[in-house]
């Protein structure tokens, strides 16, 4: 088999009662695994915290924007490059620039602009309609095109090589986050980017229930004479001890940076940047859903990281069967016990390929976990250990 470089993220991580990711209800999201529920949070609701997290760690040069409301923003980068160009020139502009580059609809939103019809207000600003993702160097690449054609812009992207100019704009240099994540351009499939790192739905590794908490909230300006709660209502809550799990395709990840982000660095710079700071943001992100009611701001209790060499492993089998409450409480020990019996036996079983393995842990509940792999003190060791892993197999492989 061919060599890759994959890395896996597990954590285990406490979370009290809190409602971080809500389903179609306002409950908290569970899924039934090994024949009991659950508490879950989906992936795309810690995907969103990492990204968002990003922006305590990278430049936002090195980040992008997923937005409908592409085209005010390419257009409040094209009156910076050229103050003559009044806004509402601008978004015509951006609308056209982004239409040529995305092969997307880029229009007013058309119940918007039928209701500004209607009551004789201004027309919507244009839109795309769906989330457009583009990194910060795409927009500023877009903006330079547009004012380049800013005279007559229809006429501008007639010309065969400016076309193909503003699709190769937006097919390059892609930001960290897009190249971790991916993107969907439903309208033009070939400028689709691939996620390079995958993330699983977190699972507690225990039966979960959903329970309620009764409210009353009393108006500040109650007399005596008016006794009573001012609201009344329930929040929907649970508690969990979560498996959390994460894989990097490092080597999708190079490919989707290529030389974006420091072409003249060495190769393997963007890539551990990359790496770096999905370890750090995948690992201290939390989903803020309910955050000012439970203030449920934890941090994992363990983190294992693998380097692989041919594809990425999941350990959520071993909480198939749910990991009871020990006798004075707590699920955190059963739970690094389980691994701790379950990660060797596997890779007995199907072979270790895995370069290095390190352990990031706190606390006497998860001691059971400390042989499997190098123990680092810090989460910023650990990130600058796998970097660094990373970087070298990189540059060890050309």
């Amino acid at each position: 088999m061919t060599s890759r470089i994959i890395l896996d993220v597990h954590a285990l991580q406490n979370v009290p009662p809190s409602n971080l990711n809500r389903d179609d209800t306002g409950a908290p999201k569970s899924a039934v695994y090994g024949g009991v529920t659950r508490a879950r949070v989906s992936s795309q609701a810690w995907k969103r915290a990492t990204r968002r997290y990003f922006a305590a760690l990278l430049d936002p040069a090195e980040l992008g924007v997923r937005t409908k409301r592409v085209a005010e923003l390419l257009a409040e980068h094209i009156t910076a490059l050229d103050e003559s160009i009044d806004p509402a020139q601008a978004l015509k502009i951006a609308a056209e620039t982004l239409q040529t580059a995305t092969g997307s609809k880029i229009e007013p939103p058309k119940r918007q602009a039928e209701a500004a019809k209607k009551n004789g207000t201004a027309e919507p600003a244009p839109a795309s309609s769906y989330l457009m993702f583009l990194s910060a160097r795409q927009i500023g690449g877009l903006a330079e095109l547009a004012v380049e054609g800013a005279g007559d812009i229809k006429e501008f992207f007639k010309n065969k090589e400016h076309k193909a100019r503003a699709k190769q704009i937006a097919d390059t240099q892609h930001s960290v986050d897009i190249a971790l994540f991916g993107r969907m351009v439903a309208d033009s499939t070939d400028i689709n980017v691939d996620a390079a790192a995958q993330v699983a739905h977190a699972l507690s590794v225990h039966r979960a229930e959903v329970e309620s908490d009764y409210f009353t909230a009393v108006d500040d300006r109650n007399t005596g004479a008016e006794p009573g709660a001012g609201m009344i209502g329930t929040v929907d809550f649970n508690s969990a001890t979560l498996y959390r799990y994460a894989a990097v395709d490092v080597d999708l990840l190079e490919r989707n940076l290529g030389k974006g982000l420091a072409a003249d660095k060495s190769p393997a710079t963007p890539v551990r940047r990359a790496v770096e700071a999905f370890v750090d943001g995948f690992v201290a992100s939390l989903p803020t859903g309910k955050i000012n009611t439970f203030g449920n701001h934890t941090l994992p209790d363990a983190v294992i990281i693998k380097l692989r060499a041919a594809r990425p492993i999941s350990f959520v089998s071993a909480f198939e069967k749910p990991v009871p409450a020990d006798e004075s409480g707590g699920h955190m020990e059963g739970a690094c016990t389980r691994l701790a019996d379950y990660i060797p036996e596997l890779e007995r079983a199907y072979g270790d390929e895995s370069a290095a393995t390190w352990v990031l842990r706190i606390g006497s509940a998860t001691a059971k976990i400390s042989g499997l792999g190098t123990e680092v003190p810090s989460l910023n060791k650990l990130v600058e250990s796998v970097g660094a892993a990373v970087a070298e197999r990189l540059e060890q492989r050309g």
